[in-house]
């Protein structure tokens, strides 16, 4: 889980909210946003739900969590005042269980609120972070290439 002196962390382990949340509490901070993304029981492929009985999360971890790093950096730097943190996990996971964890903190709410969807977007868009889904239409890699 992130600590004092690390914001961002991919683990195999199950995700602790109360551990993310904890990185980016201070008291100058009037609101914290947390996004918490779960693994759901279903998919839309085609146009057509199709059940989804698990998913294996891969990683390249040290280099997922320098690309996270330096999103929450870079969000920093820009929002005065913004504090970011995020847990993401890798292995097998079942529905409902917790894939990632993303905090974000200001003074105010609406910079809260924009940090931590600015940060789970660039994660999800460049973090080498890879899922693959075992549903009844078989086994799918989701989110390669372009």
């Amino acid at each position: 889980m992130p600590t004092p002196d690390r914001a961002v962390v991919v683990t195999d382990t199950p995700l602790s909210i109360d551990a993310v949340v904890g990185r980016v509490q201070h008291p100058g901070v009037g609101a914290i946003v947390v996004m918490i993304g779960c693994v759901r029981d279903h998919t839309r492929k085609d146009g057509t739900t199709v059940a989804v009985h698990r998913l294996e999360y891969e990683a390249y971890a040290e280099m997922a969590e320098a690309v996270i790093a330096g999103h929450c950096r870079d969000l920093e730097a820009a929002t005065p005042g913004l504090r970011c943190a995020v847990a993401h996990r890798v292995g097998d996971l079942r529905p409902g269980d917790l894939a990632v964890v993303v905090a974000a903190a200001s003074p105010h709410r609406a910079e809260a609120f924009d940090g931590c969807r600015a940060l789970i977007e660039r994660l999800k868009h460049d973090a080498p972070i890879w899922k693959r889904e075992h549903g009844d239409d078989g086994i799918t890699w989701v989110g390669l290439g372009p």
